[in-house]
């Protein structure tokens, strides 16, 4: 039993607190394991995320020893992973039955394919997307067989509503889940990394690990054609809070030798210059202004780095970004943004008051609807809602917008059902994007003071509202969003904790208007360093470097692009903990005495 005040968590992190103390002094040490060989370790891992640490967890149950890098401190441990809502892709799960959904692998691979649109070589070995389709099918099948036995195995659980992301609005073989597959798990992000954070502590313990943070990977050393290991710059120790900035003040060099180097450095979404560097005409013009998703430490320069040792990147034009972002009005890292995860029935506006039409509603389609906003020569766009909508459909992204999950505290989430989520009500009083009115004319002069502009007029924003709400009259409807809701509502999951009853947004009994500026957040890398379906990195001709391995975002979260164009959401969770497993097994195989 657990001391008081002592969680496991804790103990865990005092327990690398120590490893964390001597970084420096290893660096400089002489063979990290004392081995005889010309070579410090098995395997060298770069980036201490999820698939990094799954990786090194499936080195280690293997027997092997592994060098674990990263430039940041040991606080950051898990990198993104940590601040997710821990959202994961499962078909035919016992949830999905629970819920009475009936999902099979036939029907997750049609949305798959419908959503990926895989249109670059899929039939050609060196095409971008050869090996990114034959990881989708893989994945698919990993997501409908072990994926949920082997992570419940580890102690995983999930919350028993399973949420609808990426509903598509289109046809059955178009973009989006033809049934509801977002898992949430019971304690978000940190309960999807903490397994295998333990695994690799207890190869800590056993003389299986070494732990190398604040080590900047700048070179992948190439020998005779293969991977002997890495150079770069020791960072001076850092006290800087998980997420925060770190320093770059390089205080000394490294090299470090292994036959297997394992990148798992994430990928650009912090570098705003990367992605507007690969920002493509698809999606419109490069927003002026965006607000970021993730912390300062994603920033990308792995794969330049990967690629002077010979990797090939592709797809880099592909990329997630979401268009329901709120500005943090306590940030942790630079331009901190949240995303809003909308429930069906807010009305969605542009920068001046035009209301966008399918599938550009609440949940359906991000990056078409990123594309439509765009086009409108603005970078930020509106919802308009109830507050009934919003008590009972807004939920924000992250573990730490979500503590009764996060802390999986049934009281505190068991509250949702009588009151607003506490960090909703706080971003709706302290953040500078939410207008709260109680007549449409205070709405309007409300989003236009937040917009600084005169862009909303008030008589045709009423004409579009009461457009709408005219079609609440019937149970049938012409109108696609209201379709839509009136859809939802037939899911027990969205009738019961997603979708508020289908009402006039004008019908002042429902609460006081609330209109909500959206910005663009960027978030995630689709394309990356194409692997097989080991995780080698390919080279230019389509061959294995040999000893390079990459998993993660880096890698597209598989061959280069899994997603294809487009997520089905739940999935990048996912793609670290399958990609990390498959390169982490391969290069243990490889390095089998």
């Amino acid at each position: 039993m657990e001391s008081p005040g002592i969680s496991r968590r804790r103990a865990m992190a005092a327990a690398g607190g120590i490893v964390a103390g001597a970084a420096v002094a290893q660096a400089v040490a002489p063979a990290a394991f004392g081995a005889a060989a010309a070579y410090d370790a098995d395997a060298i891992v770069i980036g201490h995320g999820l698939a990094g640490l799954v990786a090194t967890a499936e080195l280690v149950a293997a027997g092997r020893k592994v060098l674990l890098l990263d430039q940041e401190p040991e606080a950051s441990l898990g990198g993104q992973a940590y601040w997710s809502f821990g959202g994961l892709f499962l078909v035919n799960s016992d949830e999905q039955r629970l819920m009475g959904v009936k999902d099979n692998v036939d029907l997750a691979w049609q949305d798959w394919q419908g959503a990926a649109g895989f249109d670059r070589g899929v039939d050609d070995p060196l095409g971008q997307d050869y090996w990114a389709a034959k990881w989708a099918r893989a994945y698919v099948e990993f997501a409908a067989g072990e994926k949920r036995s082997w992570l419940a195995g580890l102690g995983v659980q999930w919350f028993p509503l399973v949420g609808w992301a990426e509903r598509g609005g289109g046809l059955a073989t178009g973009h989006g889940n033809s049934v509801p597959r977002f898992h949430v798990t019971w304690g978000t992000g940190p309960a999807v990394m903490e397994p295998f954070e333990k695994k690799v502590r207890a190869g800590v313990a056993a003389g299986k690990v070494v732990f190398k943070f604040r080590h900047r990977v700048d070179e992948i050393v190439r020998t005779g054609g293969a991977i002997t290991g890495v150079r770069g710059a020791i960072l001076e120790p850092s006290s800087a809070a998980r997420g925060t900035p770190s320093s770059r003040t390089a205080v000394g060099t490294f090299e470090l030798r292994a036959p297997v180097v394992i990148v798992t450095s994430g990928g650009i979404g912090a570098n705003q210059d990367l992605v507007r560097q690969n920002w493509p005409a698809r999606l419109g013009p490069v927003p002026k202004k965006m607000i970021t998703g993730v912390p300062a430490h994603v920033d990308g320069r792995m794969l330049g780095i990967t690629q002077s040792a010979g990797g090939r990147i592709v797809n880099p034009d592909r990329m997630w970004h979401y268009t329901e972002g709120l500005k943090n009005y306590a940030p942790i890292w630079p331009n901190h943004g949240i995303r809003i995860l909308p429930g069906p029935s807010s009305m969605w506006f542009t920068a001046d008051g035009k209301r966008f039409s399918a599938p550009d509603m609440p949940g359906y389609d991000t990056l078409h609807t990123l594309g439509s906003i765009t086009a409108t020569g603005y970078d930020y766009s509106w919802f308009v809602a109830t507050q009934e909508i919003v008590d009972k459909e807004f939920a924000l992204s992250g573990s730490e917008q979500n503590p009764d999950l996060t802390e999986k505290n049934v009281w505190k989430l068991l509250s949702r059902i009588w009151q607003t989520p506490e960090p909703v009500q706080k971003f709706e009083k302290y953040g500078e994007d939410f207008v709260v009115a109680n007549t449409l004319p205070e709405l309007v002069a409300g989003m236009n003071r937040v917009a600084g502009n005169n862009l909303i007029n008030l008589d045709d924003l009423k004409r579009q509202i009461e457009a709408r709400d005219r079609e609440i009259d019937n149970t049938y409807s012409k109108d696609a969003q209201v379709m839509g809701i009136r859809n939802a509502l037939t899911y027990i999951g969205d009738s019961l904790s997603r979708t508020a009853g289908a009402h006039k947004i004008l019908d002042s009994s429902k609460g006081p208007l609330v209109a909500a500026r959206l910005n663009i957040l960027t978030r995630k890398t689709l394309g990356g360093l194409q692997t097989n379906l080991s995780g080698q990195v390919l080279d230019a001709a389509g061959a294995p470097i040999p000893g390079l391995y990459a998993a993660g975002e880096v890698a597209g979260f598989g061959g280069g692009g899994v997603h294809g164009y487009r997520s089905l959401e739940g999935t990048f969770l996912g793609g670290c903990l399958f990609s990390g497993r498959a390169a982490g097994r391969a290069a243990a195989a490889a390095t089998a005495s």
